[in-house]
This record gives C-alpha cells, sequence and structure tokens, in this order.
C-alpha cells in the first residue's frame, strides 16, 4: 500500500461514507476534507470534521499505519498541533500530539471497495510496462484526455519558465539576453547546445547589440568565442575573421576559456557548427530587438517569415573553413523554426506574459497547434497506444506527462490514472 494512494482515497472520498467511525467508536462526518499539501506538514490544511458531537477545523495527516506517527517524529513537532484526525490503512498504536492530546484516527481499510482497490493494483502491481496504464490508455475517452494535454501543456511550459526566469536574474532582467542565449542554446541542437549556450554566455549581450550592424563582425564574435579561429588556415575569409575577431577580443576584453568545444561528430553537414552560427549571426544582422518583434508576431506564418534567414555568402559553397562544396542556400527550414518556436520562443512568451501578470495567450495555444507533432520515441510510443499526437501542442504534452508522471509513478496525480480507477468503481 502507497501513502500517495491514501491521499487519493481522502482527497477525492474514495471509501464508504456512511457510519464513518473513529477507531474509539466515535461517529464521523466529513464537511471539507481539506486542501492537498504538497511540501512540508500535514497532508491536508484547513479540513471540516465532526467528530462525535464536535464539529472540528483543522488538519488531517495521513500514513500507512499509525506508527509511522512516531517514525517520522511528529509527535515532535509543532506543526502536528492541530492534526484533528490521523487517517491510515492500519491501525497498530494510539498516537498523541506533542501535549499528549490523544488524536483521533480514521483507518480506511474495510471501508474501500474491491473494485477501487482493483483498480490501484491494475496500475501498479504489473511490472515490465512502458507506463503502468498502457494496456488501458486507449480506452480513455478522447474529450478528457484532450482536456488533460491541455493542462500538461501548460506545465509544460510552466517547467520551461522556470529555466527562463533563472537566466533573467542572471542578464539582469534583459529579455533581449534571455531570447540569444535560449536561441543559441537551440541553434546547437542536442550535440552543440551545450557548446552553443557556453558561448553566448560567455558574451555580455551589450557586445552583441554593438556588433548587429556586420554580419561578419557577428560572425567573428561568435566563431572566435567558440574557438574555432585558432587553426592555420589561409583562405582570406578565415584570414578576416581572425583579424576582427582579434579586434573584438581586445576591445571587449572577451574570454573564452569557459566556452565548450563544439563537435562534428555523427552530424548531418547542414548542422555543422559553423552553419548554424553563421545562421544565428544572420538573424541578429537582419533583425535589431528580436524579443520585441517576436512578442508582437502572432502567427506561425508570421514566424517562419522572422526565421527565415539563410548564412552569408561563403557558407553558401561551404560546410568547413577549408573545402568547398556544391552552392546551397542553406536557409533555415521550417522543421528547425519549429525547433526554435517550441523550446525557445513559444516558453519565452509565456514566461514573459507570467510576468507581466497575463494567462498565456490563445495565440502561443494556437501556434502550437499549427505545427506539426514532434517524432521521437516518447510520442511514437503513445501513439501505438492511441493515435493522440497530431500537433506539436500534443507531442510537448505527452513529453510531460510521460517524464513528469508516467516515469515518477505518478498515476494518482493524473487524470488518467484517476479516470482509469474510477472506471472500475
Amino acid at each position: 500500500m502507497r501513502e500517495d494512494f491514501l491521499h487519493y482515497l481522502w482527497k477525492h472520498k474514495k471509501f464508504r461514507l456512511n457510519m464513518l467511525e473513529t477507531v474509539q467508536g466515535e461517529p464521523i462526518v466529513i464537511s471539507a476534507v481539506g486542501q492537498h499539501n504538497l511540501n512540508a506538514g500535514p497532508d491536508f490544511f484547513n479540513a471540516q470534521i465532526s467528530i462525535g458531537n464536535q464539529l472540528w477545523a483543522g488538519n488531517v495527516e495521513i500514513h500507512v499505519k499509525s506508527s509511522d506517527w512516531y517514525l517520522h517524529n511528529h509527535e515532535q513537532d509543532t506543526a502536528y498541533d492541530n492534526v484533528i484526525l490521523h487517517v491510515v490503512w492500519e491501525h497498530d498504536t494510539e498516537i498523541f500530539r506533542k501535549d499528549n492530546s490523544k488524536i483521533p484516527t480514521l483507518v480506511l481499510k474495510g471501508i474501500v471497495s474491491q473494485e477501487t482497490l482493483a483498480g490501484y493494483n491494475n496500475l501498479f502491481l504489473k511490472t515490465g510496462k512502458w507506463i503502468n496504464c498502457e494496456n488501458d490508455f486507449a480506452s480513455v475517452n478522447d474529450f478528457d484526455l484532450q482536456h488533460w494535454l491541455e493542462r500538461l501543456y501548460i506545465e509544460r511550459l510552466g517547467r520551461k519558465s522556470k529555466g527562463i526566469q533563472e537566466v533573467l536574474r542572471e542578464t539582469k532582467n534583459d529579455w533581449e539576453a534571455v531570447l540569444f542565449i535560449m536561441l543559441a542554446k537551440n541553434f546547437g541542437l542536442k550535440v552543440n547546445g551545450a557548446a552553443f549556450l557556453s558561448m553566448a554566455q560567455s558574451i555580455d549581450y551589450s557586445v552583441v547589440r554593438k556588433s548587429q550592424s556586420n554580419q561578419a563582425t557577428l560572425e567573428a564574435l561568435f566563431f572566435g568565442q567558440t574557438g574555432l579561429l585558432e587553426s592555420d588556415i589561409q583562405n582570406p575569409y578565415y584570414q578576416n575573421l581572425v583579424g576582427e575577431y582579434r579586434f573584438l577580443k581586445q576591445k571587449f576584453g572577451l574570454r573564452n576559456q569557459s566556452v565548450l568545444p563544439v563537435q562534428y561528430f555523427r552530424l548531418r553537414p547542414p548542422n555543422f557548427p559553423t552553419i548554424r552560427l553563421s545562421q544565428l549571426a544572420s538573424l541578429y544582422a537582419i533583425h535589431k530587438n528580436l524579443f520585441s518583434i517576436i512578442l508582437e508576431i502572432n502567427t506561425l506564418e508570421g514566424f517562419y517569415k522572422l526565421f527565415k534567414v539563410s548564412t552569408s555568402e561563403f557558407w553558401k559553397t561551404h560546410y568547413t573553413f577549408e573545402k568547398e562544396s556544391k552552392p546551397s542556400a542553406k536557409m533555415l527550414t521550417k522543421s528547425f523554426i519549429d525547433l526554435l518556436l517550441i523550446n525557445t520562443v513559444l516558453p519565452l512568451k509565456f514566461c514573459f506574459a507570467r510576468t507581466q501578470g497575463k494567462h498565456v495567450g490563445e495565440d502561443v495555444l494556437q501556434i502550437a497547434t499549427e505545427m506539426k507533432s514532434e517524432k521521437n520515441s516518447i510520442v511514437e510510443a503513445f501513439n501505438k497506444l492511441k493515435h493522440v499526437s497530431k500537433s506539436a501542442y500534443h507531442s510537448q504534452a505527452l513529453i510531460q506527462l510521460k517524464t513528469e508522471y508516467c516515469d515518477k509513478n505518478k498515476c494518482l496525480q493524473c487524470s488518467i490514472g484517476n479516470k482509469l480507477i474510477v472506471k472500475n468503481t
């Protein structure tokens, strides 16, 4: 028996409510189960419960066994002095507050239906499954599933907002600097994301602002900080970058000792760090005050137009500094722009709205709905159970579901898990 299941039973009153009584034989009537507390302290605050002929207002503590009260040293903690009812699965000892007054105890074992227990056991007692409810996932009706996915997507945006808030504090509330750092990371994708992030963090954004009038200057800045201008390459383009970077390094006191090295291994040429850095430089050379522009755009097509950038001329015939290649435009593709929107732009718009005391805009949800679903192992596995992911909105919600609920066995906090238990009740 798990304590979080007992929380679920109490919160949703999933037990026989008529003729309840304490282990001492006093009748119990529950007016309000209280507010579920997920932090330290009693499990439910501000419950209202009649015990005997007295109406009590206070807290409820829940354990598998009564003796867990002493195992957790609650008798020594004043935070538990206002507990009015101890709810347990098994009663094995009387418990007392710090002042030695006895706390009434309600035993759930014996008043929970076999159907509810069967639904619980079906989720948790079978091993070797990808997710606990994989055998029943397809049976969840579409309305309930879509409503839960909407909440999960907002949760995921909120989770990403926490990381953004940290960067915002580090940049002293400079949203343009935050955007640059987050974009740089995502231009590097998985292989070079950490390296590009460290590059962006090594540059005070004021240097980027002062360099935006010239794309070659931005390229020199980005290539130099990532350590790509330290070879003996003689072509004019490379030598010009080296000279420009030396000037920038001296002028702004640049340091790159903490910047991680970039990787080429197992990358397709369009994702080489040279190409992605040049595209990032193009974006910032074309668009000044990029964050302000992003706030104004509220359509997917508007973002596709904004991020329709290519490399500088040299990279249209190269993937590396030395070897020439067949000419190609090397524009940012829609699939790459989708990744930038999913991982940077939409979370930033969401986070900014929150800091302004506003709810997430409908434009964020609409754009996520219009983008194609991501293709990854999590989304594919869910789609095999039930074809549910039809947009980036869905795929992001499913990633949140798998990583924050399924993998952590939080079925009792999951709407789907709740529905499946109730179905058998």
